[in-house]
C-alpha cells in the first residue's frame, strides 16, 4: 500500500497525506510543543478511542493548548480517517491511528503561512506486524540504558508530547549495543520507569508489579491489562521496583498500543523466569485477546512464515 494513497486529516480538511505539510516554524517542529495519542485497531475497529482521545485532551491542558475542537468532534475525525483508509488495508493487517495537535505558529510567522490556531492532524499508519513478530516467539530482549527518565519534577511523564528525544537518546544508546533490544528507562532513583510507548510489569509470586502512575505515562493498554487481571482475581501492586526486582521476577512482559501484551525474555542480559511466556503472561494475552474478540498474538506469529 503507497502511503500517497492514505488520507490524513488537516487543519480542517481531508487530504492525501503528501498534502499535510506543516510549516517549518510550527512549534510542533521547532520545540516539540505539542502533543499526540495513538491507538490500533483491531480487525479493523479501532480500540478504545473516547480513552485514547480523553488522554489527548488531558495532555493538551497541562500543555494549555486549546484545540479548537471538542473531543466529541476529534472522535468523529479519527473515525473518519480511519472508514477513509480501510479500503487500503489488506484483510490481516490494522493501523495505528494517531491525533497530533501542536500549538502552531508564533503570531510572528501566521501571516507568512496563512494560518491561524493549532495544527491539528489525524493520520494511520499500517502497524509493523513482520518486523514484530518474532517478539511473540523469543520474547524481547530489554537494556536499561544510562539515559533516565525525565524525572516527574521537571515535566510530567503523563503527558504524551512530540518531545520523545528522552526516549531517542535512550534508544539510541540501547540499540547500538543490541540492534533488536528495546529500551526501559529508569528513573532517576533507580528505579524501572518506563520506555518508548510502552510500560513494564514484573510478576513475582503470582503478584503482577508495575511502577506508580505518577512516574509513569498510564498507557491504556497498561490500565486494560491491570483491570482484566483484577477481575480474573489477581493481585496488582503499583510501586517502585528495581532491577534486583527484574531480576528476581518469575515473569516480566511489556504493554504497548501496538504489542497489548509481550514477554520479556531477558533484562540486561539476565534470563526472566523459564518460559516465554509464563504462565500468568499468557493468561492474561488470552484474557486481552477475548477482551478485543481478536487473536493478536496470532496475528503477529503467523507473520513469521
Amino acid at each position: 500500500m503507497a502511503s500517497a494513497d492514505r488520507i490524513a486529516y488537516f487543519n480542517g480538511r481531508f487530504v492525501p497525506e503528501r498534502e499535510v505539510l506543516v510549516p517549518f516554524r510550527d512549534r510542533g517542529f521547532k520545540y516539540g510543543d505539542a502533543v499526540f495519542d495513538t491507538t490500533r485497531t483491531f480487525g479493523h475497529r479501532i480500540f478504545k478511542l473516547a480513552e485514547h482521545v480523553d488522554r489527548l485532551y488531558r495532555s493538551l491542558r497541562y500543555l494549555r493548548i486549546d484545540p479548537d475542537m471538542a473531543p466529541a468532534r476529534m472522535m468523529e475525525i479519527t473515525e473518519e480517517v480511519l472508514r477513509r483508509n480501510l479500503p487500503l488495508l489488506e484483510p490481516d493487517d490494522d493501523y495505528w491511528v494517531t491525533q497530533r495537535v501542536s500549538r502552531g505558529l508564533d503570531d510572528a510567522h501566521k501571516d507568512t503561512w496563512n494560518q491561524h490556531g493549532p495544527t491539528v492532524i489525524v493520520e494511520c499508519v499500517p502497524l509493523p506486524l513482520a518486523e514484530r513478530a518474532s517478539l511473540y516467539r523469543d520474547g524481547i530482549r530489554v537494556i536499561t540504558p544510562s539515559v533516565r527518565r525525565t524525572p516527574p519534577q521537571s515535566l510530567s511523564p503523563r503527558v504524551k508530547t512530540h518531545n520523545y528525544l528522552n526516549m531517542v537518546a535512550a534508544n539510541l544508546e540501547v540499540r547500538s549495543q543490541d540492534p533488536d533490544a528495546w529500551a526501559i528507562l529508569l528513573d532517576t532513583a533507580g528505579n524501572l520507569a518506563e520506555g518508548l510507548g510502552s510500560n513494564v510489569f514484573l510478576v513475582s509470586g503470582g503478584v503482577l508489579l508495575t511502577p506508580r502512575e505518577q512516574t509513569v505515562l498510564s498507557g491504556i493498554s497498561r490500565e486494560t491489562v491491570i483491570d482484566l487481571a483484577r477481575e480474573a482475581g489477581i493481585t496488582v501492586v503499583e510501586q517502585d521496583l528495581d532491577l534486583y526486582d527484574a531480576y528476581n521476577a518469575d515473569e516480566a512482559f511489556l504493554t504497548s498500543t501496538s504489542l497489548c501484551i509481550c514477554p520479556i525474555a531477558t533484562v540486561n542480559g539476565a534470563r526472566i523466569g523459564t518460559a516465554v511466556p509464563g504462565p500468568l503472561t499468557r493468561q492474561l494475552s488470552e484474557a486481552y485477546c477475548r477482551f478485543v474478540d481478536f487473536d493478536f498474538v496470532g496475528q503477529y506469529l503467523k507473520r513469521l512464515g
